[in-house]
């Protein structure tokens, strides 16, 4: 296929005549041109190497020997819907209980989380005979129109809020109204019991309370714990029921626990928990598991639930080998060493750099809020876009979420390393220490092509200026502001990595460390080929515009 492989350019010429353009690209002003995927790490047509930050559904790592291995084996035996009998459905599902309270038991099989959180919705309106739903400020939860209904991050963008949809704030301690409350929980778990009262008075009654067990998009929040137990109470005393979304948490990212739902405390167990993204690899597969109660309800209306795809026996076989993986490869105790170090080594570069306003997280699902103002904590937009494209420069992928887009988020594959930690926190502190010179006394930043970008990564050393793609555009964020508190420090020069040998299957096996602080010989994935005097780039006078 390599040699009928499309140039850049005519690629991305094409995208734009066939495909529609709200279908977004990560970095609009320069797309990546991803071949190929192993391990944490993406290939660009040229060979060159990309650290993953972002991708928190290749799980376990990009094309997975034994994920590949299962797919292809089953496909080879037969795919086929689930209505005929087959081990591997009943399998799965039997090997998933064994991660869940028993209370929850009953399973359906999809292939999207759109579809499961379609579902959930469904399951709770039958069983609660109740139709309005409790959601969280800037949630969002699929692209499905039910689902658009339920996610203020979307509808306020489109048709608005509709009367059965009612909207609960954030229990963000650091930029909500309980920062130095005693009880956060307690607190924000009111204003969930204030929303329904409210409801309750114009006559609505409760169907669902729809949470992210850390929301994602709302800005890499951690709610305090004790707020899921309280808000179930006063949901389920108004007739609703409790439902947690993991498609972006679960499947053991959080370390601690298996479920993000669990950081809540041991006893807390939602009455619905909704799984997508993570459970295949990149497979097309999600699930529903819910209690013997609500399920029965939804047997009661005697309409038949099918999915064609949903719990074939292919997807089965991928959820089967993702399992396999996070077990063998301890990749649940990998994600709290590696969490633990990653979040250690970001709340140092708090210290230093004052942009920095919190580092949150837990496990490999961590935010760094990106700050103007330690006062008024407004959120530093333009200057987080423009760290994301210079960190891209650098060969680290990773993306901005938050209601002000001014957070940076981790979720990269679990097999993310110690070895990564160290770089990637390397080239931010590196190009915060280039931003606090430049914005001290540049109004504007808008970087031009430069040559010297192109020899950042070896892999790029072949690239021709023909090849360097002719629509390529800085066009990097606009004039961010100089930060309140910024002043110049000396750049400190990233570490050199020294190569990893290639990756084996037999490699793989991730131990934790009793201590993580020090980064040990990395042998999962191969490490970054890349000179690291050139690895992140200064602005010259050269390379900006106004």
């Amino acid at each position: 296929m390599a040699e009928d492989q499309r140039v850049k350019a005519e690629t991305l010429a094409l995208r734009r005549r066939f495909i529609g353009s709200s279908c977004r690209l990560f970095f609009p002003e320069d797309p990546v041109k991803i071949v190929r995927g192993q391990g944490q790490y993406m290939y660009d047509e040229q060979g060159a190497e990309y650290l993953d930050c972002i991708n928190n559904v290749a799980h376990v790592g990009h094309c997975h020997p034994l994920v590949v291995q299962a797919a292809h084996e089953q496909n080879q035996a037969l795919n086929t819907n689930s209505r005929y009998l087959h081990d591997n459905i009943v399998n799965y599902a039997q090997k998933l209980s064994e991660t869940l309270p028993e209370q929850l038991c009953v399973f359906y099989f999809l292939n999207s989380g759109s579809e499961a959180n379609d579902l959930a919705l469904r399951l709770a309106r039958q069983y609660t005979g109740h139709q309005d739903v409790i959601v969280l400020d800037h949630a969002y939860h699929g692209h499905l129109s039910s689902l658009i209904d339920i996610s203020p991050y979307k509808f306020r963008n489109l048709d608005g809020q509709k009367e059965w949809v009612h909207v609960a704030p954030l229990p963000d301690t650091y930029r909500g109204p309980y920062q130095d409350h005693p009880n956060a929980a307690e607190a924000s778990a009111s204003d969930v019991e204030r929303v329904i009262a409210s409801a309750q008075e114009k006559g609505r009654k409760i169907a669902a309370f729809f949470v992210e067990s850390l929301p994602s998009v709302g800005g890499q929040i951690i709610p305090p714990v004790g707020y899921f137990p309280r808000v179930a109470e006063h949901i389920r005393k108004a007739g609703g029921v409790f439902v947690a979304d993991e498609i972006q948490v679960g499947f053991g990212r959080v370390g601690k626990h298996f479920w993000a739902f669990q950081l809540q405390g041991e006893d807390f167990v939602p009455d619905i928990v909704t799984m997508g993204k993570p459970i295949g690899n990149g497979h097309p597969l999600a699930c529903v598991v819910t209690t013997q109660a609500v399920a029965t309800a939804f047997e009661a209306t005697n309409v038949e639930y099918f999915n064609t795809f949903g719990g074939s026996p292919v997807s089965c076989a991928v959820g089967l080998a993702v399992l396999k993986v996070l077990e063998e490869e301890q990749l649940q105790a990998h994600a709290t060493c590696v969490g633990s170090l990653l979040m250690e080594l970001l709340r140092q570069q708090k210290a230093k750099h004052p942009i920095i306003g919190d580092v949150r997280g837990v496990g490999l699902f961590i935010g760094v809020d990106l700050i103007r103002d330690e006062a008024t904590r407004e959120p530093a937009t333009e200057e987080a876009h423009y760290l994301v494209s210079r960190l891209k420069e650098n060969y680290i992928l990773l993306s901005t979420d938050g209601p002000g887009r001014n957070v940076l988020k981790f979720k990269p594959p679990m097999c993310f390393s110690f070895k990564d930690a160290h770089r990637v926190v390397a080239t931010l502190d590196a190009v915060l220490s280039d931003m606090e010179v430049v914005l001290s006394s540049c109004a504007t930043l808008r970087l031009k092509p430069h040559p010297a970008c192109q020899a950042q990564n070896p892999h790029n050393a072949k690239r021709s200026d023909q090849q360097a793609t002719p629509e390529r555009s800085h066009a990097t964020p606009k004039a961010p502001r100089a930060t309140q508190r910024t002043r110049g420090r000396r750049r400190q020069q990233p570490p050199a990595h020294s190569p990893a040998p290639p990756r084996s299957t037999e490699q793989q096996t991730h131990s934790p460390p009793a201590n993580p602080a020090p980064p040990p010989p990395d042998k999962t994935h191969p490490g970054p080929q890349r000179d690291p005097q050139t690895r992140t780039q200064t602005p010259t006078k050269d390379m900006l515009i106004g």
